[in-house]
């Protein structure tokens, strides 16, 4: 087996309020990434997230339990080029064009080697010249992805990494996420689009209050949670002005196979079910559970 990506055991993190109150931010988490993976990293605002990749970053330590990247600490990765992250705000110069800050910062990896590399793999190249205040939300973000692919990381964590970018910007960004994961590389991100977790994502971990409470294959997680949606389109002779006739509509409750029904399509729960149906609060959990059945 090769060294995990994370391994993380027993996580545990309190913050104290301006009053003093004390806040359990993280509560026992335990996490293993394998490299190569793709994970979605979910969770309502609050959930402890944001702690969490803190510590995998090495900027916090965890007042009990371990964490290891790369199979050493989080610092020492960080220090090595093993571990790159894209943040969602802030790290830019705004008088800097494109290429003087990516060779700025490939300077102090000591890596010129790489400045073409990563403006071709951000999709950068024809943006060279531009000031970095001339970028667009979405042409920073593709930056900030150049940057962080500058020491070559083993890891490389992504905070709202599509933030700004257009529908085909974005399916560029996630090609080149699994053309990286293909060759080992590990891609753990966190996002509020959950459409763009349930499609890109190999497994997703949801977090609430602190704690993981789903970890699995994304495509299991949706399962878990709903039934299926059945989408299918009506013979032309019952579709009327308004809508589709309630008779026909009967029938259908019957049987479906005489009715001549074409283009069935039958697609699982969607990740956002899963993501509510997890993360509710247990009045709503009660609601959620009785409507499903």
């Amino acid at each position: 087996m090769s060294t995990p990506a994370i391994r993380a055991t027993g996580l545990r993190k309190q913050f104290r309020q301006a009053d003093g109150t004390p806040v359990l931010a993280v509560d026992d988490v335990d996490l293993t990434v394998q490299p190569g993976e793709i994970v979605a990293f979910l969770g309502p605002n609050g959930a402890g997230k944001t702690t969490t990749v803190d510590m995998l970053l090495g900027l916090t330590s965890p007042d009990a339990g371990t964490i290891e990247v790369c199979g050493t600490d989080p610092a020492t990765a960080v220090r090595a080029g093993r571990v790159s992250a894209v943040m969602q705000t802030g790290g830019l110069l705004d008088d800097f064009t494109v290429e003087e800050t990516v060779r700025a910062v490939a300077a102090l990896h000591g890596r010129p080697d790489r400045v073409a590399v990563v403006l071709e793999r951000a999709g950068l190249t024809g943006l060279a010249g531009r000031r970095v205040e001339a970028c667009s939300g979405g042409e920073q973000q593709r930056l900030k992805f150049a940057l962080a692919l500058l020491p070559d990381p083993d890891l490389v964590v992504l905070d709202e990494p599509t933030t700004g970018m257009d529908v085909a910007a974005r399916q560029e960004f996630w090609r080149a996420m699994r053309a990286d994961a293909a060759l080992g590389r590990t891609i753990v991100f966190a996002t509020h689009y959950l459409a763009e977790a349930d499609e890109f994502a190999q497994r997703t971990v949801l977090m609430n209050h602190g704690r993981i409470v789903h970890d699995a294959a994304t495509t299991d997680v949706r399962a878990a949670y709903g039934g299926r949606t059945v989408t299918f389109r009506p013979p032309a002779a019952v579709v009327g002005t308004d809508g589709i006739d309630a008779d026909w509509l009967t029938q259908v409750r019957r049987a479906l196979a005489p009715l001549g029904v074409t283009d069935l399509d039958v697609s699982a729960a969607s990740l956002e079910a899963a993501f509510l149906a997890l993360t509710a609060e247990p009045a709503a959990a009660t609601v959620l559970e009785g409507a499903s059945r």
